[in-house]
């Protein structure tokens, strides 16, 4: 038996399996193209001819393919039971890819961990890496310290979907700031207003969205919505102006309209003094 099995010799998949031998871990790999697998085999890795080959040699089994659907063709290939195995799927997909592909390994009787990766292939193992787990709290546990070469581990939750939550949650915030950073510039640039000028007013304005990131979990777990610098009538107003403002905008209004919305039907129940996390009540 080999320590680790990493189907899969990607980016992702390639720095997993070369940390792992530089930490001297024995590592069988397999991969569906052979050929990209020649830097892992000269650095000590050992080929596998098939998926159940790959799986079979191992306790720890890393999937480090590129979606949930080259991870599920990947399973469909094993054969037999695997008891004692645990199985990580190492990529980004939906919560109900990850249901399914805990579902799927449960049959097998292996474990099953889902993997949200906050990380590029040149970070993997070092401290700026971190990867999200998620599924069987006892395969973590046991896995910790292989875990832990890869990058900072954080285990998020019992629930197989809870990585694939968090980790899209993640790329919903930053999508959701740089968008509309995006959506910022795109609007002054078009009324002639200097883009770098405004720049600095963004800096400061973004700045005061994480300043209040504490105040704003603490509101959302207390349920308790004071209205801060402004209140729902307050907020409907300007984000009417708003959505005017970007009525024509060629990366949409950043769903104004629905917010606009549930911000009416608050007020209608009679929430106006509130402030804007009552949004999310």
């Amino acid at each position: 038996m080999s320590d680790v099995a990493v189907v899969g010799a990607g980016a992702i998949g390639s720095a997993v399996a070369l940390r792992l031998l530089a930490a001297g871990h024995q590592v069988v790999v397999w991969n569906r193209t052979p050929g990209r697998s020649a830097e892992l085999l000269h650095a000590g890795a050992v080929p596998a001819l098939t998926v159940q080959e790959a799986v079979s040699s191992s306790r720890l089994i890393l999937l480090t393919v590129k979606d949930y659907t080259a991870m599920r063709s990947c399973l469909e290939q094993i054969e037999g039971p695997l008891p004692g195995r645990t199985i990580v799927a190492m990529c980004t997909g939906s919560a109900a890819d990850a249901r399914l592909a805990a579902e799927q390994v449960a049959r097998s009787g292996a474990e099953y961990l889902d993997a949200g990766i906050q990380a590029s292939a040149e970070s993997i193992g070092t401290a700026a890496a971190t990867i999200l787990y998620s599924g069987s709290r006892g395969a973590f546990d046991r896995h910790s310290a292989t875990l832990e070469l890869l990058s900072t581990p954080r285990f998020v939750g019992s629930s197989p979907d809870s990585a694939a939550v968090w980790d899209l949650a993640l790329f919903g915030l930053w999508y959701d700031a740089q968008l509309g950073l995006l959506r910022a510039l795109d609007t002054v640039r078009g009324a002639g207003v200097d883009v770098a000028e405004f720049a600095e007013a963004a800096s400061t304005q973004l700045g005061h969205v994480l300043a209040a990131v504490s105040a704003t979990v603490g509101e959302a777990q207390d349920a308790v919505y004071p209205p801060g610098p402004a209140d729902l009538t307050e907020h409907l107003a300007v984000v009417r102006h708003l959505m005017d403002l970007r009525a024509d905008q060629r990366l949409g209004d950043g769903g104004l309209r629905e917010v606009a919305t549930r911000i009416e039907a608050l007020i209608a129940a009679g929430h106006g003094s509130q402030g804007l996390t009552a949004t999310i009540s």
